[in-house]
């Protein structure tokens, strides 16, 4: 029986390392800590080693195609593919961020939803039988996708939506936002809650994927909300600790096995929400 082992990406602070904090007290098996700086991530390893907490440490830079394929080759080689995936690693522009907004749209879209794809595309595939991925969204992706015009909530709420539309979508609002032409295109002036309607579209499109290629694999694949929570990225006053951010990713990794549900969901405070 080899080693199970868990990804966390995005991770040397935050959310990302109260998620891993919680997988290194419940799972069993080896916790990855990943980031794109090493001496921060190692830095985190050694904190939560301070607390009595066993975290491994891999380089992983989502915007670096070449970082995910070297760290996907890693864990293909050392544990025949991964059981535990949760996407974290995220930006956001603050909301007194006076960088114009077509820059915000495409930064923001390039990390959190090219980015975030580019890490399943390469990691899908050597997701384990009985494995589970977890796309940390937002809740302000439902809110989002309700301010777009119904045009584009039919599209992004249907069944039949493909990978490749969504992605074309995706560079639709970007392009759109560049010529400052993204209103009259339907969208809002979210650039953060465009890019996590992506990632949730884009969870329910893979789960569909996974369940019709792999339908014996018991694969889990679910897009979730872990609140408003205090981070650098959020701020300090939101109501939720990090470790209050995590108990939902957590929950969805560690789905116990022969779980059929929920798959293919958008999962907030352990529920699933509608879409």
């Amino acid at each position: 029986m080899s080693t199970r082992v868990a990804v966390v990406t995005g991770s040397n602070k935050g959310i990302g390392l109260a998620i891993v904090r919680a997988l290194c007290k419940q799972f069993e098996g080896d916790v990855y800590l990943t980031a794109r700086d090493v001496g921060r991530g190692e830095d985190s390893v050694k904190a939560l080693s301070s607390e009595g907490l066993k975290a491994m440490f891999h380089q992983l830079d989502i915007n670096d195609l070449d970082s995910i394929k070297t760290a996907a080759a890693y864990f293909k080689g050392k544990y025949g593919g991964v059981d535990i995936l949760i996407n974290n690693a995220g930006i956001a522009f603050k909301a007194a961020d006076t960088t114009p907004f077509d820059v915000q749209a495409e930064v923001t879209l390039n990390t959190n939803f090219f980015a975030t794809r580019d890490m399943l595309t390469h990691f899908l595939p050597i997701v384990k039988a009985g494995g589970r991925v977890v796309n940390v969204s937002s809740f302000v992706s439902a809110l989002t996708l309700n301010k777009c015009s119904s045009e584009l909530q039919q599209r992004f709420r249907s069944e039949d939506l493909t990978e490749d539309e969504l992605v074309a979508l995706m560079q639709q609002f970007v392009s759109e936002a560049k010529k400052g032409k993204h209103k009259e295109g339907g969208w809002p002036d979210s650039a953060y809650g465009t890019s996590k309607v992506g990632v949730t579209a884009l969870s329910m499109i893979l789960a569909r994927q996974v369940s019709k290629q792999r339908p014996n694999d018991g694969i889990l694949l679910n897009a979730c909300c872990p609140g408003w929570v205090r981070t650098d990225m959020a701020g300090d006053k939101a109501p939720k600790s990090p470790e209050e951010g995590a108990v939902t990713p957590v929950y969805l990794a560690l789905l116990p096995p022969g779980a059929t549900e929920p798959h293919g969901k958008f999962v907030s405070d352990k529920q699933v929400q509608p879409w």
